[in-house]
């Protein structure tokens, strides 16, 4: 039983394995560094697609022709390229980690221009809620209507000659 077993146990083993097919390196690899630009450049292509699709639409904005211009690089460069890098799991996760940090820190200085830009505007929106408050409180402070009128004789208006007194 033991016997039958184990020759069992090797056939298994033999039918099991088999060659893998790996893709071999393409002649025109996009190298780590440029695939972690291209790649982070892609995914914020795919979220302002799938943020306003119509917008890019209606300004006649297509992100892949765009990207490959940018970069130098054709779709079918791209393709062999990022099958190449999937088949090699550790370079592949190193490259989608320099992505995430792109990524990360792009949202990070994203974030500050926002934050500044918010403080900018509040700080424009109480200084005209306060000039506006000061200048209605100027005009109160000159209006007075609890006597008889008086002229300001600190103002001098143009005086226009009627007809006839040329």
């Amino acid at each position: 039983m033991r016997k039958i077993f184990t020759i069992l146990v090797v056939f298994l083993m033999l039918v099991s394995c088999q060659e893998l097919n790996r893709t071999p390196k393409p002649d025109n690899l996009i190298a780590e560094d440029k695939m972690v630009e291209v790649l982070t450049e892609l995914s914020l292509l795919h979220g302002a697609r799938s943020y306003n699709k119509t917008l890019l639409e209606e300004k006649g904005i297509n992100p892949y022709p765009y990207l490959t211009k940018k970069y130098g690089i054709d779709s079918t460069q791209l393709a062999q390229s990022n099958e190449y890098y999937a088949q090699n799991y550790k370079q592949y996760e190193g490259i989608y980690e320099s992505v995430k940090e792109n990524l990360e820190l792009l949202m990070a200085e994203y974030d500050s221009i926002r934050e500044m830009e918010e403080k900018i505007k509040d700080s424009l929106r109480e200084n005209s809620e306060s000039n506006t408050l000061d200048t209605l409180n100027r005009r109160e402070l000159r209006r007075d209507t609890t006597g008889p009128l008086r002229v300001d004789r600190g103002f001098s208006m143009p005086v226009s000659r009627g007809r006839d007194q040329q």
